[in-house]
């Protein structure tokens, strides 16, 4: 299970060479119940699904994004890969662009964006985020 980046991994990328647009790839696995365990004060007062969590959380934090500078430029159903694993599957993929590390930085930093972090953590059973840049 992946959620969060390791301290290590977000060292690395941050001090990396490369100061240009960065999109970041988003691949997302919904738990069938999202899990407030860990963020209670956001949970809402009956269960919701894990992609109805998300579905709050993408609400919550699309104003902090377009304030960063950065944008969702798509957001769609994911599924079974055609080139891949055959057992791997993803509920949702996006592309959210950022105009270079710093800015994705300033928005992963703010206290409004980490306010509502928690209905993330809560909806995922598993993700991966892939850093892309232009050569």
């Amino acid at each position: 299970m992946h959620i969060h980046p390791t301290r290590e991994a977000a060292v690395a990328w941050f001090t990396s060479a490369g100061d240009g647009p960065v999109t970041m790839l988003n691949l997302l696995r919904f738990r069938e119940i999202a899990d407030y365990t860990a963020s209670p004060e956001l949970a809402p007062a009956d269960p919701i699904s894990g992609e109805a969590a998300y579905d709050l959380y993408v609400k919550a934090a699309g104003p902090i994004i377009t304030a960063a500078g950065s944008e969702l430029i798509f957001m769609g159903k994911g599924g079974a890969a055609l080139i891949g694993p055959s057992d791997e599957r993803w509920d949702r993929v996006l592309l959210v662009r950022h105009p270079n590390r710093e800015a994705f930085r300033a928005f992963s930093e703010q206290p409004d964006y980490l306010a509502i972090l928690g209905h993330r953590s809560a909806a995922l059973a598993d993700s991966r985020l892939f850093p892309l840049t232009v050569d």
